[in-house]
């Protein structure tokens, strides 16, 4: 129980279905709350996010279920340093009847307030909102948040008053690292000027967080509430209890139609209040959406939905030499991550025509490299570079490549790009960083049993579950791409490397498909370990063999058989499984404490990013005919499907269980998982 104390079958996707909802050219998803089981309600999630990393989430009632819920968790310096700012509110109408109470809570022992039997509806667009119906009046809260501040603002609209009211509305501060939760004791403070409420915390020095309600007046009373429930970080394995601090609260009187906004920014430590008004950060969002669609051409709603998924992830990181590009690999606990960011750059940059990002993003981890590595990923707390990771480097090399047919600026990919791609095949070859280096058959070796450099990176404990050291097969297809596309590169610009880059492809391609292809089974091994022994169990990754565009020279019967072994012993509706379920080490649900979810993970979990290099792999085998598009079309349905049903609404999730019925989790919003299935939209929608 809580406390309060007082104190200080065609070639395109038909979107005329029931879960796409035309009322508005801006909305992406509609939910009737009224008469649905809470449990079901706390499982929809919403993320508003902005140029900064920056994020505001929840439930579709409002009531959080995970310690990174909250209306502003913002930067003083993005990317790093994110923190949980505002929290909640507590909403309330007070008349001549019982109080109503609008926010939802979860406590130990019951929900208290249940605002969630008041509300009609939850709608997404350019923000969130939530319909209530109530006795007195009728009302409309809209939460949006501010492209490039940290600034959130809670709207409300009274559309019809039967009775006059009195709303009070007390808000929850955090003031905390996002990844922690708040016990009661923490240094908040709070001023009041002009009904301007300043909030700091000692910890936190440098920036301070403003909150203020106009024409409501403000009300000194400063209250912890105990023990707030987050349900997903129980789930989880996680600390999941949280106390909240509410300065005091803010009151007006309402007696007919009208639209009122509490606002917090999250500022440096004195910062008055920010100069752009509400009316100005709805119309820019507005517009940026609109820009978002014209310049990819989105003209039906799965598209313009995906576009506004993929926009979420681009973001800005401050650095000394100015705000570069970056992407944030998922909402709401990542932030950029030098894999994905390139496995994503494609479909979230080039398929939406934002050229000019994506050359920002490129420079932006190619001046980060060392010793040929780019970086996996950027402390988030520091932001200094790291680099445990085997295909990142060569990731950016297919995305850099991917990037200059896109955009055809062969001068700039010339003077920014290629010297860190010469610099990747050099230190590759000749050896660099966690034995990375290439083995006298000309593939790439990598790494021991204590260390994790592929995707399947698990670890807990010291404990690598997927350690797939030696010569991993997607590494090696996405080696062999890149000496190709650099050779054909060097050719058409008459460089002299190109005849050395062909002989390594030439030798890596020989060797790949006389290591990799396992005749017996009929598929390619996963691993070739550095004793020669190799590791057959049924994984995935040798999807890539066949989808990238230079890969290894495999016959086409053997392309064929990779594609059929993959959708008929992996394939799931939302991707492949990472692990043959009838493989003894298979897990098939993803859940429990961090150790039990790592064990998991790459054991079976599906991963919906894969469904990308599956279909594209899958198009290419039948040389992208009419019926495999739709074919294609078909596949993508239960993603789609959960694009605006499950999980965060309007993004797709990290992982689903690899058992049926595949419930979504992991990260409720990742960026390849988007993505991929946009890239895959566009190719089967457009070509």
């Amino acid at each position: 129980m809580f406390e309060v104390r007082s104190g200080s079958p065609q070639s395109t996707i038909n979107t005329q279905t029931p879960y796409f909802n035309a009322d508005s050219p801006e909305e992406i998803v509609r939910v009737t709350t009224r008469g649905r089981k809470i449990e079901d309600l706390l499982k929809k999630e919403w993320l508003l996010t902005n140029s900064r990393g920056s994020f505001a989430s929840s439930t579709v009632v409002g009531g959080h279920t995970s310690g990174y819920h909250g209306l502003l968790v913002g930067s003083p310096d993005p990317l790093v340093r994110r923190l949980m700012t505002l929290s909640n509110c507590l909403e309330m109408l007070l008349w001549n009847g019982p109080a109503l109470e609008l926010s939802t809570f979860e406590f130990s022992d019951r929900f208290a307030p249940q605002g969630y039997t008041q509300q009609q509806e939850f709608r997404r667009d350019i923000g969130a909102h939530f319909l209530y119906r109530t006795q007195p009046a009728d009302l409309c809260k809209s939460v949006y948040l501010a492209r490039d501040t940290d600034t959130v603002l809670v709207e409300y609209t009274f559309e019809e008053v039967r009775e006059p009211v009195d709303f009070v509305l007390r808000p929850f501060v955090g003031m905390r690292d996002f990844h922690t939760l708040q016990r009661s004791g923490a240094p908040l403070t709070c001023r009041i000027t002009d009904n301007l409420v300043h909030i700091q915390n000692a910890a936190v020095p440098d920036c301070g967080l403003l909150l203020s309600c106009p024409p409501a007046r403000f009300q000194s009373d400063p209250q912890w509430w105990f023990n707030f429930i987050y349900r997903v970080n129980r789930d989880r394995g996680l600390s999941y209890r949280e106390d909240l601090w509410a300065p005091g609260f803010f009151k007006t009187h309402i007696e007919g139609s009208t639209r009122f906004v509490f606002w917090a920014h999250l500022g440096a430590a004195g910062e008055s209040e920010p100069a752009v008004g509400p009316d100005a950060i709805k119309e820019d969002l507005r517009l940026h959406q609109q820009r978002l669609w014209e310049q990819a051409a989105a003209r039906e709603k799965t598209h313009r939905i995906l576009c506004l998924a993929a926009d979420q992830f681009v973001v800005k990181r401050r650095s000394s030499g100015g705000d570069r590009t970056t992407v944030v690999a998922g909402y709401p606990w990542f932030a950029d991550w030098g894999r994905d960011t390139f496995l994503s750059l494609p479909g979230l940059l080039l398929a939406t025509g934002r050229h000019k990002e994506a050359g920002s993003v490129l420079s932006t981890f190619a001046a980060a490299a060392d010793r040929g590595m780019i970086p996996n990923r950027f402390d988030d707390r520091t932001g200094e570079a790291q680099f445990n990771s085997v295909d990142a480097s060569l990731w950016f090399i297919h995305a850099a490549f991917e990037y200059l047919e896109a955009a055809g600026n062969v001068d700039e990919f010339s003077q920014r790009l290629l010297p860190a791609i010469r610099g990747i095949i050099d230190a590759y070859q000749a050896g660099t960083h966690f034995g990375i280096h290439a083995d006298a058959d000309g593939l790439i070796t990598a790494g021991d049993q204590n260390t994790q450099l592929t995707w399947m990176d698990a670890k807990c404990d010291g404990i690598a579950f997927t350690p797939r050291y030696g010569k991993a097969v997607e590494i090696n297809a996405l080696w062999h791409n890149a000496l190709l596309r650099l050779q054909r590169f060097c050719e058409g610009q008459q460089l002299p490397e190109a005849r050395r880059y062909a002989a390594m492809a030439e030798q890596a391609g020989r060797s790949f498909c006389k290591l990799f292809w396992n005749a017996e089974l009929g598929y390619l091994n996963d691993v070739v370990l550095p004793d020669g022994t190799v590791d057959a169990s049924l994984r995935p990754n040798q999807i890539f063999a066949v989808a990238l565009p230079f890969g290894p020279p495999l016959t086409r019967a053997q392309q064929w058989a990779v594609v059929n072994t993959m959708e008929q012993k992996l394939l799931t509706p939302y991707g492949p499984r990472t692990l043959s379920s009838r493989d003894p080490a298979y897990k098939g649900r993803y859940e429990g404490s961090p150790r039990c979810r790592d064990e998991a993970y790459h054991q079976g979990t599906v991963w919906p990013y894969l469904m990308g290099p599956f279909l594209e792999a899958y198009l290419k085998v039948r040389g992208h005919s009419v019926e495999s598009k739709s074919d294609a079309a078909e596949f993508l349905r239960p993603l789609l499907r959960h694009l605006v049903e499950d999980g965060c609404l309007g993004s797709i999730s990290e992982v689903f269980d690899g058992d049926p019925p595949h419930r979504p989790a992991g990260c409720p919003a990742q960026a390849w998982s988007v993505a991929e299935i946009l890239r895959i939209y566009h190719m089967v929608t457009t070509e």
